[in-house]
């Protein structure tokens, strides 16, 4: 058996004469995912990406084919000399007429938990050596809490470092005030893999000590298992709404603590002024959000009391920036937990993502994991990473962000690996018209995604099975040698060999490679760590001895770790990154931005569509559109869980009984959900878990157009990113709002149509060397 990692948990592949047989769970994890299992079955799909293929149109034409093409023309497989020497041809032919700024590298994705073989970076540094690219910033999880939270508390350590650990809110907390739940089917899934999963039986401690557990959201199983967590049925949009009315009872009771707004904040006297005044004079007080919530009035009175009079947690998923003003969100929660005055205590303050990923919140010792450096980007250019279809469809209007002004360029040549933006982008309808524009695509892939089928020159990947690397999160005690443990499937090739052969013909073979194969690269990267965390009192085995033992488990941290902590002991000596040194409750340098969407202090933004717009009155139900319990984003989407959970074929929609009985539908009936962007079909699931007005359907069905040729054509599978707008959250971030969409249901009377993306796109015979 051989030891391996994927970003749903470590795991040991059962290899009989070179075969793979199975897929048996790391034996650390005492709560493994499910979604392993999948794993075989995916390696060798249908769906598998055989040789090197090139649409028919643009190896006839090259750059001048056109993109109407895509997605509706056939495939031809090539020899991977011929594959190469086109992609190498394009590149240099876009920068010697247009520049670098002509190309887009837009590597976004889960592709590798190994921290070697991460196609992106691996991307990103093959394009810096070669003179750079339009790049991205950001990501989709949490890209307006990204911008937001340096500008309020100095850095993005509530995202991205040490937040305050389980066991501290175990031991202390009182009440866990949870917006958007604690969804353990999100955490399942680690940036870098895991060695164990950790939320569970965190909740049963929580649980068994008695803690309140308040899980405000629209999805009563939010908060999964036995605990006895209080349902806050949460009407979407208005989670804002419902902080700023805990924090206005708070202000006009008293029960705001004025020392540490005095000591560790700046600009409360703004915002609560704001809280009793700025609603045109009025307030934004317990009876106003109580409307807008649907909640009592009196119960988000008592709520606010019992935060303040007893340890208190309030813990946000990263679903809540992912929304109109989103924003407004963190900002508002930062704010409670200021009033409140526990910030830096044990078991108290805020924090981000811990429904969101399993190791938000995981007790790990500080060390620095392997990192594949990808250099500069010579060009100093990116956009936020939501924007694509902006950059693609506005060559030459500027975009607004965080303060500044992104002027678009004309992109001739997009370079992707390692993603798949017709997963996670939003509006698809929008998307397939930009990717049009470019006058060549190239992908990395895997399987026969809907962004391999929409490129010009696929080239066919490995996955995590075939190739060895290093495991690692920053968030995960343990660093797995992750080894290879069958051969390639048919002519795969891994990132990086990919990219060395281009950079070959491209003349940067010496500054991409640095002379190192994999296993080079692998010595080298373990060794860097060994060092690196040397200055953290760690010491780690030779990578001989590292390698041979198959992982390294690093101690869990003597003490709890409490999020600043030190600087609520000491403010003056550990100071923030911010302007003021201080949590910056009113942000003078956002309101210098003169951004209507974010001013410089929380504030009340109704989202553009909710079921309080005027749109409801056509589209009265509200799309809940979250991460999936069955796969990884759209990973595994046809096999295992994944494709078990389908109804006849299609997604599931969950709908509250009352709606399902205003529009005749039963459990089991395939349904179409549309707006005014587009429609896709979906299998009805009845359930009271969800609250009236609003239907949840998991992102990642593989986009199946029934008509690919044809622009807003009905989705068969069921990818709700046919619904959701493509709109920055605020000017100040970019960020996606997906979870701001309104759709209406109806019964699909009409025979059904085929899901062709989980069958292979139409290839033509394989040409020889000899006729290429």
């Amino acid at each position: 058996m051989v030891l391996n990692s994927a970003h749903w948990g470590s795991f040991r592949a059962v290899v009989e004469d070179g075969a793979l047989k199975d897929i048996l769970p790391f034996e650390r994890d005492a709560a493994p995912s499910p979604l392993l299992e999948g794993m075989v079955e995916a390696f060798s799909h249908p769906t598998r990406i055989r040789r090197p293929a090139i649409r028919q149109g643009w190896l006839e034409q090259g750059a001048a084919s056109g993109g109407a093409g895509r997605g509706v023309e056939p495939f031809v497989e090539v020899p991977w000399d011929e594959a190469l020497d086109l992609a190498a041809g394009a590149l240099a032919d876009v920068r010697e007429r247009a520049g670098n700024t002509a190309i887009f590298g837009g590597s976004y994705g889960w592709s590798s938990a190994g921290r070697f073989h991460h196609a992106k970076t691996q991307l990103k540094r093959f394009l810096n050596c070669f003179g750079g690219c339009v790049a991205q910033v950001n990501n989709y999880s949490y890209g307006a809490g990204m911008v937001l939270l340096p500008h309020v508390l100095g850095d993005n350590a509530l995202l991205l470092g040490r937040s305050t650990d389980w066991r501290s809110i175990a031991a202390n907390t009182g009440i866990l005030l949870a917006f958007g739940g604690l969804p353990t089917r999100n955490t399942q899934i680690e940036s870098g893999g895991c060695g164990e999963h950790v939320q569970a039986r965190w909740l049963r401690a929580l649980d068994e000590r008695g803690c309140r557990l308040v899980n405000v959201s629209p999805i009563r199983d939010d908060i999964e298992g036995d605990t006895a967590a209080e349902w806050w049925p949460i009407v979407p949009g208005t989670d804002t709404a419902l902080l700023l009315a805990l924090c206005h009872t708070l202000l006009v009771e008293g029960l705001h603590d004025r020392a540490f707004l005095a000591s560790h904040c700046t600009g409360f006297e703004v915002f609560a002024e704001y809280l009793v005044s700025g609603r045109d004079g009025g307030a934004f007080d317990a009876d106003w959000a109580a409307g807008l919530c649907r909640f009592d009035a009196g119960a988000i009175r008592d709520l606010a009391r019992s935060l303040a009079r007893q340890r208190s947690f309030v813990a946000l998923n990263w679903s809540l920036q992912r929304s109109d003003f989103g924003e407004q969100t963190f900002w508002a929660a930062i704010a409670l937990a200021a009033m409140i005055g526990q910030i830096g205590l044990p078991g108290g303050g805020v924090g981000f993502g811990y429904g969101s990923m399993n190791g938000a919140g995981n007790s790990v010792v500080r060390f620095r994991t392997p990192l594949l450096p990808a250099g500069l980007n010579p060009t100093g250019l990116a956009i936020p990473v939501a924007r694509i279809a902006d950059l693609l469809l506005r060559p030459g209007e500027t975009l607004a962000y965080d303060g500044t002004e992104i002027e678009l360029p004309d992109i001739k040549l997009v370079y992707w690996a390692g993603g798949n933006p017709f997963h996670h982008h939003q509006d698809l309808n929008r998307l397939a018209h930009a990717w049009q524009r470019p006058e060549t695509i190239i992908v990395h892939e895997t399987h026969w995604t809907a962004t391999a089928r929409r490129a010009d020159i696929v080239l066919p990947a490995t996955t995590t099975l075939e190739r060895n690397d290093i495991g690692a999160s920053s968030t995960d005690r343990f660093l797995i040698a992750m080894k290879r443990a069958v051969a390639p499937f048919a002519e795969a090739r891994d990132d990086y060999a990919i990219l060395a052969a281009l950079a070959n013909r491209l003349g940067i073979a010496d500054a991409f490679t640095e002379g190192r194969d994999e296993a080079g690269w692998l010595r080298h990267l373990y060794e860097k760590t060994q060092q690196g965390s040397a200055a953290f009192g760690l010491s780690l085995p030779d990578f001989e001895t590292f390698w041979q033992q198959d992982f390294v488990e690093l101690p869990a941290p003597e003490e709890p770790h409490d999020a600043y902590a030190a600087f609520r002991a000491a403010p003056e000596k550990e100071r923030l990154r911010t302007p003021s040194g201080k949590i910056e409750l009113f942000s003078e340098r956002i309101a210098g931005f003169g951004y209507d969407d974010c001013p410089g202090h929380p504030v009340w933004r109704p989202a553009r569509e909710w079921l309080g717009s005027p749109l409801a009155e056509r589209y009265p139900l509200h799309l809940i559109s979250n991460q999936p319990r069955t796969r990884l984003h759209g990973q595994l989407d046809p096999v295992g869980a994944s494709r078990a959970s389908k109804i006849k074929g299609r997604e599931p929609i969950r709908i509250h009984p009352e709606d399902a009985r205003a529009r005749g539908l039963a459990a089991g009936d395939v349904v179409r959900v549309f707006n005014d962007r587009g429609a896709c079909l979906a299998g009805v699931v009845v359930s009271d878990a969800v609250r009236p007005g609003v239907v949840q359907m998991a992102t990642g069905a593989w986009y199946s157009p029934v008509d690919p040729a044809e622009p807003g054509s009905l989705d068969a599978h069921g990818n709700p990113n046919v619904l959701t707008h493509d709109l920055g959250t605020s000017r100040l971030s970019q960020g996606p709002s997906a979870e701001s969409v309104l759709v209406e249901v109806s019964a699909y009377r009409e025979p059904l149509p085929p899901v062709r993306a989980v069958d292979p796109p139409s290839l033509l015979p394989a040409r020889s060397p000899g006729e290429a």
